[in-house]
C-alpha cells in the first residue's frame, strides 16, 4: 500500500481548481457564493452575511495556540466556519473541537454572555473519507456526510442544546448522496467537473476569471514564497517546520509587545538574531 500523502504541494496558478488552497478562499470572498454554498450543504437559511472573513486568525492570548480558519461567516444568528481539506488531516475530531472552542472564546471576548452565543457550525469539506471502519487497513465508512451533535447517551431524545453542529462531507462518496444539489457540489469537488448544475458552473467560471486576475496571481505567488520561507527557516534553524512556524509566530507577538530585546527574543524562541531582525523589519514595513 502506498504511503498516504499528508502535505499539500502548491500548484501553479493556471492549474488551480476551486478545491485548492488560495482559490477556495478567493472564490468565497463573494458573499452570495458563500451563502449559497452554506445553504446547500448545511440546509439552513443564511439571512445576511455580515462579512466573509477569509483565513480569520483567532489567538486569544499570545501564549496560546491560535487557529487560522479558512472561511469565517456570520449572519444575524449564526457563526459558520467552512474548511476545505484536500489531504487527510491528523486528529480531525480534536481539530474541530479546538476550532469550536476558539470561535466561542472569540465571541465571549467581545463581551457576549453564554445565552448570547450564536448558533455555531463547523463545516469541513474533505476530498477523501476521514473516517475508517478499519484504521490499520484504511477501509473507509464511505458515507458522503457525517453530522455530529451533542446528545445524551442514555436517551438520544435529550439534546444538550448547545447550538453547535459539526458537519463533515466526504466528496469521494458523492454517488451515495441523495440530495441532488449536494451531490452535484460534491461531484464538482471530487472531479473538478461542473456538470449541468448552475451553482457549480458559476463556481467554475469564477475560478477561471480569478486565474486571469493579476492581483490574485501576485498574492498567490507571494503566499507560496512565504511558505517556502518558513521551510527554509526551519532547515536553517535545524528544527521541524511546524516548530519553526510556532517560533516565528511567538517571536512576532513578542516584537509587537516591545518589551524584550531582539537578542532576548531570539534566545527565548530558538531563532537566529538575523531572523528576529527580519521579522522586526517586516512589522515596521506594515506600519
Amino acid at each position: 500500500m502506498s504511503e498516504t500523502k499528508t502535505t499539500y504541494d502548491k500548484k501553479p496558478v493556471d492549474e488551480l481548481t476551486f478545491a485548492d488552497d488560495g482559490m477556495f478562499q478567493e472564490v468565497m470572498r463573494n458573499p452570495e457564493i458563500s451563502a449559497e454554498l452554506v445553504e446547500r450543504l448545511l440546509h439552513v437559511k443564511v439571512g445576511h452575511v455580515e462579512y466573509p472573513k477569509l483565513e480569520k486568525a483567532i489567538k486569544p492570548f499570545y501564549t496560546t495556540k491560535g487557529v487560522r480558519l479558512d472561511v469565517y461567516l456570520k449572519d444575524e444568528d449564526k457563526i459558520i466556519d467552512v474548511e476545505l481539506q484536500c489531504y487527510p488531516q491528523e486528529a480531525l475530531g480534536k481539530r474541530t473541537r479546538y476550532y469550536q472552542s476558539m470561535i466561542d472564546m472569540d465571541s465571549l471576548m467581545k463581551g457576549q454572555d453564554y445565552p448570547e452565543l450564536k448558533e455555531s457550525y463547523i463545516l469541513f469539506i474533505c476530498k477523501q473519507d476521514p473516517f475508517f471502519i478499519d484504521e490499520k487497513n484504511k477501509i473507509p465508512y464511505g458515507l458522503p456526510c457525517y453530522t455530529f451533535q451533542n446528545v445524551c447517551k442514555e436517551n438520544d431524545e435529550v439534546n444538550l442544546n448547545d447550538k453547535s453542529l459539526t458537519v463533515i462531507y466526504n466528496s469521494s462518496a458523492y454517488e451515495s448522496e441523495n440530495d441532488e444539489k449536494t451531490k452535484a457540489f460534491l461531484h464538482f469537488i471530487s472531479t473538478n467537473e461542473p456538470g449541468k448544475d448552475d451553482f457549480t458552473n458559476r463556481l467554475s467560471r469564477l475560478v477561471e476569471k480569478i486565474k486571469d486576475n493579476e492581483k490574485f496571481r501576485t498574492d498567490y505567488a507571494a503566499m507560496n514564497l512565504h511558505d517556502r520561507d518558513l521551510t527554509r527557516a526551519a532547515k536553517k534553524e535545524g528544527i521541524a517546520e511546524g516548530e519553526a512556524k510556532k517560533a516565528i509566530e511567538a517571536a512576532t507577538n513578542l516584537l509587537k509587545l516591545n518589551k524584550l530585546s531582539i537578542d532576548e527574543i531570539a534566545q527565548a524562541q530558538g531563532l537566529s538574531v538575523e531572523k528576529v531582525q527580519e521579522l522586526k523589519s517586516q512589522l515596521e514595513a506594515k506600519k
